[in-house]
């Protein structure tokens, strides 16, 4: 599977990182406990089974509003198959819009069962990871939020990368320095 995401700017990539290294330190899941170099916070647009010539074509066009301003709104608890604590984005108009064409691209281009429904636009929501893992209510204690470092209040979307799920590798997409 490879996923298409969007990296941070440094400022808001190290505020993550903290927010990571706060969790880690209090024993509670977090991303920070990934050692892998492909390890980035990010927001995920879409996944698909591969990225065909058709789909890249697209994301070429789609890396031209980059970089993208985003502003966060908290932090947001989610119990799917995996409990996940994130800080949220808000869904304005522009990251809408970025992540509507980059659905379509891949599920124009791929079988629908082999997308996630997560990521529908209807039911997307923005989110920066901080912390997963399948125990249920992992998160749910009073203190996490306390422990977290206010997340920025704005940031900006700076690069658009694939990460592929079978090989553990990663490629960025756009926009090339």
């Amino acid at each position: 599977m490879r996923t298409v995401e969007l990296l941070l700017d440094e400022a808001a990539e190290l505020a993550v990182r903290e927010a990571w290294q706060r969790l880690a330190d209090a024993g509670f899941p977090s991303q920070a406990r990934h050692r892998s170099p492909t390890n980035s916070p990010h927001l995920t647009l879409a996944a698909c089974p591969e990225l065909t010539t058709p789909i890249r074509w697209e994301l070429a066009e789609v890396v031209a509003v980059l970089p993208l301003p985003v502003r966060f709104t908290g932090v947001v608890r989610f119990e799917r198959p995996t409990s996940v604590l994130a800080w949220a984005l808000d869904l304005d108009a522009a990251l809408a819009c970025l992540q509507r064409r980059v659905w379509e691209a891949v599920a124009s281009d791929s079988l629908s069962e082999a997308l996630n429904p997560f990521h529908e636009p209807a039911r997307w929501s923005p989110h920066i990871t901080l912390g997963r893992t399948r125990r249920a209510g992992a998160f749910a204690d009073r203190r996490v939020p306390d422990l977290l470092p206010a997340p920025p209040l704005s940031a900006q979307l700076v690069t658009l990368r694939s990460y592929d799920t079978e090989t553990g590798a990663s490629e960025v997409l756009g926009p090339r320095s």
